[in-house]
């Protein structure tokens, strides 16, 4: 079992990059069989519909899926407009930090839509489906030619020319599958640069060093895996003395449990304030228990992106 240390202590240690790369090597993959088993393009005034759906609707797909699964974006959605709770949006720092916490929530879902994107437009198949049926191509193409109406019913059946087809069309088709490639590096590369970018400002700005951070993940992780744990042994407990009562038609016996409020407490999004050094909620809570007023909010809160881990590494929300 020490020989796999390594390689185990690698997968934590880069769990996020890890999965990022197996939901884009799962999105590509998925791509590829679509465009040859499933894709036809239909070579008719159908062209423009056709290929768009497959080029963006798979990837509004997975946005959605992503954005169902993101626990950050059910912290902030989550009891906000409850019977007896007014249904009001947050307003300055606080609505400051919903819009941070939604949106590093679509930019995580958004790693398999744009996966999606770039392998289509790389392969080409989609897009020359596309741009035949789109009416600015058609017009630029066709501009200038003597029969225009023919010219038109010509480019939409580009997509279906076989390599004995006229060298006159088969040009249009090379000409629009370098186009594709052209667009699906441009996507890739933006990506990148976006992402490197972000990333050097989120830690530039960081309030604490590259060790703290280190130490603050792996607290996180250590956390979540003892409040699973005790969350079951503790709702074993109490549903064994509610069972037990039950069938023994005995009295409750006594049993502490977290008040709603203390759950609504730990559940809110994270905030740090260089005067407590709290590294979780939870933390933040039985640190302050004690003491009146609320945990949510206080003076000298801030919300630095290098923190925004901290919102994406509690337990898992079970939402199906």
């Amino acid at each position: 079992m020490e020989k796999f240390r390594p390689v185990l202590d690698f997968i934590v240690n880069h769990q996020k990059v890890l999965g990022y790369g197996a939901v884009s090597l799962l999105t590509a993959g998925s791509e590829r069989i679509f465009s040859v088993v499933v894709f036809k393009c239909p070579c008719n005034s159908w062209n423009m519909l056709y290929g768009g759906m497959f080029l963006l609707m798979p990837a509004l797909i997975l946005l959605l899926l992503g954005s169902l699964l993101s626990v950050r974006s059910w912290k902030v959605l989550t009891g906000c407009c409850s019977k007896g709770r007014p249904c009001r949006c947050p307003r300055g720092n606080r609505l400051q930090r919903h819009l941070q916490v939604m949106g590093l929530a679509i930019l995580s879902a958004a790693v398999a839509p744009l996966t999606w994107i770039s392998v289509a437009l790389l392969g080409g198949s989609f897009y020359e489906c596309t741009a035949t049926g789109t009416p600015i191509l058609q017009k630029y193409v066709c501009k200038g030619e003597g029969e225009e109406e023919e010219c038109l019913k010509t480019l939409v059946k580009v997509p279906c020319l076989s390599p004995t087809s006229p060298s006159s069309e088969l040009e249009i088709l090379a000409t629009l599958r370098a186009q594709s490639q052209v667009f699906g590096w441009i996507l890739i590369a933006s990506i990148f640069t976006v992402a490197l970018l972000t990333t050097c400002i989120a830690h530039c700005r960081s309030p604490v060093s590259v060790l703290q951070l280190a130490f603050w993940k792996v607290y996180l992780q250590k956390e979540q895996q003892l409040f699973e744990t005790m969350a079951k042994e503790h709702a074993s407990k109490l549903a064994e003395r509610n069972l037990k009562s039950f069938f023994d038609s005995t009295e409750l016996e006594p049993f502490q449990t977290p008040s709603a409020k203390a759950w609504d407490n730990i559940s809110s999004l994270f905030a740090f304030n260089p005067k407590d050094n709290c590294y979780s909620m939870i933390h933040k809570y039985v640190s302050k228990k004690s003491q009146s007023g609320s945990i949510k909010s206080a003076e000298g809160d801030i919300y630095p992106s290098c923190l925004q881990f901290v919102d994406g590494a509690n337990v898992e929300v079970q939402i199906l």
